[in-house]
C-alpha cells in the first residue's frame, strides 16, 4: 500500500517535503528522490540544459542554459514563467516560432501565442519541480 504523506525531513535533491511511502522507503512527490539518499558532493551532477522563459513587465525572455539557478539569477525579470527541456537547438526553434513577436535580441512581446506555449509547458507543472525531476531522473541513471 502506498501513501502520500509528509516526508521525515525536506528532500535531499530537491528540498520537497511531501513523498509517498511505499515498498522502497520514502519517495518525494516533487523530483521522485528516494528519502535519505544523498548525491555523492564528489561528482558533479548531471547536465540538464533547460530552456527558459522569463517575463519581464510584458516581454517574455527566451534563453537556455545548463545552470538555470545561475543564469537566472544574473537576469532581471519579474517571474520565470517555464522551463522546457532542451538546448540551443529548441531555443533557435522557439526563437524562430516566435519570430513576428520579436522584440529584439532574445525579448518577444507576451502575446497569446507565447502565453499559449507557455500554458501547455506550466500545465506539466512548476518549473522548479520540473528541473527537479529531471534532475533526479538523470542521478538515477
Amino acid at each position: 500500500m502506498v501513501r502520500r504523506d509528509a516526508l521525515p525531513g525536506a528532500c535531499h535533491l530537491c528540498g520537497g517535503s511531501h513523498g509517498t511511502h511505499g515498498d522502497r522507503g520514502w519517495i518525494c512527490a516533487d523530483c521522485g528522490w528516494r528519502y535519505g539518499d544523498v548525491p555523492d558532493p564528489d561528482l558533479p551532477l548531471p547536465r540538464i540544459d533547460v530552456v527558459y522563459y522569463l517575463r519581464f513587465d510584458a516581454r517574455v525572455k527566451i534563453g537556455t542554459s545548463a545552470q538555470p539557478r545561475r543564469r537566472l539569477a544574473a537576469i532581471w525579470h519579474d517571474e520565470l514563467l517555464a522551463f522546457e527541456r532542451g538546448g540551443r537547438a529548441v531555443e533557435q526553434q522557439r526563437h524562430r516560432e516566435f519570430a513576428p513577436l520579436r522584440e529584439g535580441g532574445e525579448w518577444f512581446t507576451l502575446t497569446d501565442p507565447l502565453t499559449t506555449h507557455v500554458a501547455r509547458l506550466r500545465a506539466d507543472g512548476d518549473p522548479w519541480q520540473l528541473y527537479a525531476r529531471w534532475l533526479s531522473a538523470a542521478l538515477r541513471g
